[in-house]
């Protein structure tokens, strides 16, 4: 599938035993990695055996050393370079399992920049299905960027998977994107207003309903099929004939629960990839994403596990 990754960032995974704010700490573990949710998507499709190319913005010398990074790994990226810089992203882990993550905004981008972007985009979109769109965008990017990819895939007969929030979700929908993978907090966040970005569900029967329902308005919202996960709970799943639920497979220890909405996009796009109705696909999204957050690296996951969980092993 392609993959449309904008806002690529270079990861800082930090391990320490408690986080402490105001004071010098040290830490125990430190893995550098090229990162984003483009890239954690790409790097799941991967894992699974299907070929993936990422587009994602090199600005500068970062931006190169990102692109080298990512080719150690046997991830096809279509590069578009741009001025500044790449961003970055600390991901600290502590031993309680609470995990803290620092964004930066990445380079503003400059006139045409995302038109070429979206040209890049356009050059590969016939070799596939398949587009998923994944991730912040820089500053500087359109309002409609997302949906301006949707049409495209559209257009071109593909479906567009697109993983984002805010603005960019609400045009998003308005544009008919194809499927729409939001968690609840996001989901509800658009719709109702609510700021909490947690995506921690709370009562199981209350969260089923209130995925449940937030999948539905998506649909009705313009999105042809929505996910609207709900952590460790599961996910809801909606299109234009009914909405189910799809409770998460039980997991041995959560590691790293960072991308874990990554792999379950990664996981979605695959299955579609290679023809899959949409209720199996999601199923074995929500496996992938299970899997996924077993390991301690975003966006990684152990294949016969992912299969193990959705019942294919």
């Amino acid at each position: 599938m392609l993959v449309a990754g904008p806002n690529l960032t270079i990861d800082r995974t930090l391990s320490l035993e408690a986080l402490r704010p105001g004071e010098v700490l040290r830490f125990e573990a430190v893995v550098v990695t090229p990162g984003g949710k483009g890239v954690n998507v790409a790097r799941t499709a991967m894992a699974l055996g299907a070929p993936a190319t990422l587009v994602g913005f090199t600005p500068g010398r970062t931006g190169a050393a990102a692109a080298a990074l990512l080719a150690d790994e046997g991830v096809a990226l279509a590069a578009v370079p741009v001025d500044g810089e790449i961003r970055s992203t600390a991901v600290i882990l502590e031993r309680s399992g609470r995990v803290t993550v620092m964004n930066e905004p990445g380079p503003s981008l400059g006139a045409g920049d995302w038109d070429r972007f979206e040209a890049a985009v356009e050059a590969r979109i016939g070799e596939v299905a398949v587009l998923a769109c994944s991730g912040s965008l820089p500053p500087g990017a359109p309002a409609d960027a997302y949906a301006r990819l949707a049409r495209l895939a559209e257009r071109a007969g593909r479906t567009a998977i697109v993983d984002v929030t805010g603005g960019q979700l609400a045009a998003a929908l308005e544009a008919g994107a194809g499927v729409v993978t939001p968690n609840l907090a996001e989901a509800e966040g658009l719709l109702h207003g609510r700021a909490d970005e947690t995506v921690e569900a709370g009562d199981p029967v209350e969260v089923r309903s209130r995925a449940r329902a937030a999948a539905r308005e998506l649909v009705e919202g313009g999105a042809r099929r929505a996910i609207v996960t709900a952590a460790a709970a599961g996910a809801a799943v909606a299109d234009q004939a009914s909405v189910g639920w799809l409770d998460a497979p039980r997991v041995v220890q959560v590691r790293n629960p960072v991308g874990a909405g990554d792999s379950l996009v990664g996981g979605l796009g695959v299955a579609l990839e290679r023809g899959e109705p949409f209720g199996a696909a999601a199923a074995f999204a929500v496996a992938v994403a299970a899997a996924s957050v077993e390991t301690e690296k975003a966006g990684t996951l152990r294949t016969e596990r992912a299969l193990e969980l959705a019942g294919l092993g």
